[in-house]
C-alpha cells in the first residue's frame, strides 16, 4: 500500500482508476485554437505538478456531504409540491429533481476514479447515486469512462465513438440544437439513451465489485415502499418523468460543455473549453466544476472540490489565456452556433 504526500492511501488494486492519466497528446493548443489553455500539465513546473498531487486521493465527506444536500433537495422539492397542489409547483419541483439527478450523475464520475471511496466501497456509491438513476452502475460507467481517459479521442474511446456525427459537430445552426434539446426533453431520445448506456469500454474491472443481488434488492426494496406507501404515482412524476426528459438535455450541455468531438487524435488542450458558470448557475445547475474539465484529464486523481485550486495553479503558470475562457454557459452556446472567430465574445 502507497501513502501519499497529502497522507491518504492508496491502495494498489485502485491505483489504475485514480492515478493514470491520460494518454492521449497533451501538446499545446494550436493558435486557431478557441479554447482557454496555452499548455497541458507537461507545460506545468515540477513545483506546480507537485502541489497538484497533493490534491489527489478519495474525499469521502466531501461526497457524502454533496450526496446528502443532493437528496434532501429532492425530498423537499416533492413534499413542497405535493403541499402547494398546484401544476407549477409540480413543474418547477420536477426541474429542480432533473438537475439534482444530474448531480447523481457526477457523483457516479467521481467515484468511477474513487475519488469517493476506495473501490472496496463502490457499493456505497451504487447505492446512495447510480442505481437510483435506474440504468447506472459505477461498474458499467467505469468502464466507458476509464477507456475514454485512456484511449482519448480515438477509435478505442467509446465515448469519442458514441458522441460522433451531425448531432456532435460544432459550429451548429442554433436551431439544430434547439432541436436536439427539445428532443431530450419530450423525451424521444430515450431509446438512444439506452442504447448508448450498453455501449462498452476496455474491461477495466473493478476489483470488488458490487454482487448483482445487490442492484435486484435495492430495485424489490424501493418497489415495496412505493406499494406500501401508495407512491407509485410520485416516482413516475417527479423520478421517472425527469430522468427521462429534462435530465438528458442537461446530460447534454454538460458532454458539449466538456469536448469538441468530432475530432479524432485531438489533445485535451485542443477540444476542451474551460467555462467559470455565473452564480445563478451554479445554484440552478450545479455541475460540481465538471466545466473546468480539462485539469480533470491531466489530474484525474483530483476531487472536483480541488479543481478549482488546479485551475488558479495553471493561471499562476501562465497557461491560461483570461480572454478564451466562458464567463457562463450562454456565451458559450452563441459560440458553439457561430462561425469560428477570434473576436467572438467570452463574456
Amino acid at each position: 500500500m502507497k501513502i501519499l504526500n497529502n497522507g491518504d492511501r492508496l491502495e494498489p488494486h485502485d491505483s489504475h482508476m485514480i492515478y493514470d492519466e491520460t494518454s492521449s497528446k497533451d501538446l499545446p493548443s494550436r493558435s486557431a485554437s478557441p479554447w482557454g489553455l496555452k499548455g497541458g500539465r507537461e507545460s506545468l513546473s515540477r513545483a506546480a505538478i507537485a502541489e497538484i498531487l497533493t490534491f489527489n486521493g478519495p474525499r469521502p465527506k466531501i461526497w457524502l456531504g454533496t450526496a446528502a444536500v443532493t437528496w434532501a433537495i429532492i425530498i423537499l422539492s416533492v413534499w413542497w409540491a405535493e403541499q402547494i397542489h398546484s401544476i407549477w409547483a409540480t413543474m418547477l419541483a420536477i426541474l429542480i429533481v432533473a438537475t439534482r439527478q444530474n448531480v447523481l450523475g457526477l457523483l457516479i464520475h467521481e467515484q468511477a476514479h474513487c475519488l469517493g471511496f476506495p473501490s472496496r466501497l463502490d457499493w456505497v456509491a451504487n447505492l446512495v447515486a447510480a442505481y437510483p438513476l435506474i440504468l447506472v452502475s459505477v461498474e458499467g460507467y467505469a468502464q466507458v469512462h476509464l477507456s475514454h481517459h485512456k484511449y482519448y479521442f480515438t477509435r478505442k474511446d467509446p465515448d469519442f465513438l458514441r458522441k460522433s456525427g451531425p448531432d456532435w459537430t460544432f459550429p451548429m445552426p442554433a436551431g439544430r440544437l434547439a432541436w436536439l434539446f427539445l428532443t431530450d426533453i419530450t423525451g424521444l431520445n430515450v431509446a438512444r439513451l439506452i442504447k448508448g448506456k450498453h455501449m462498452q469500454g476496455e474491461s477495466f474491472k473493478r476489483p470488488y465489485p458490487t454482487p448483482g443481488w445487490v442492484r435486484w434488492a435495492f430495485f424489490i426494496s424501493a418497489a415495496t415502499l412505493f406499494t406500501l406507501t401508495d407512491s407509485w404515482s410520485l416516482f413516475l412524476i417527479y423520478w421517472l418523468l425527469p430522468l427521462l426528459t429534462l435530465t438528458q438535455a442537461i446530460v447534454r450541455l454538460g458532454a458539449i460543455s466538456e469536448h469538441e468531438y468530432n475530432r479524432e487524435h485531438a489533445s485535451v488542450a485542443e477540444t476542451s473549453p474551460i467555462i467559470i458558470p455565473r452564480w445563478w448557475e451554479k445554484l440552478i445547475l450545479t455541475n460540481l466544476n465538471f466545466t473546468l474539465h480539462p485539469y480533470h484529464h491531466y489530474f484525474p486523481g483530483v476531487s472536483y472540490s480541488h479543481l478549482p485550486k488546479v485551475h488558479a495553479i495553471f493561471c499562476r503558470e501562465g497557461l491560461v489565456d483570461e480572454a478564451r475562457i466562458f464567463r457562463g454557459y450562454w456565451p458559450y452556446l452563441k459560440f458553439l452556433v457561430l462561425e469560428r472567430s477570434p473576436s467572438v465574445s467570452t463574456s
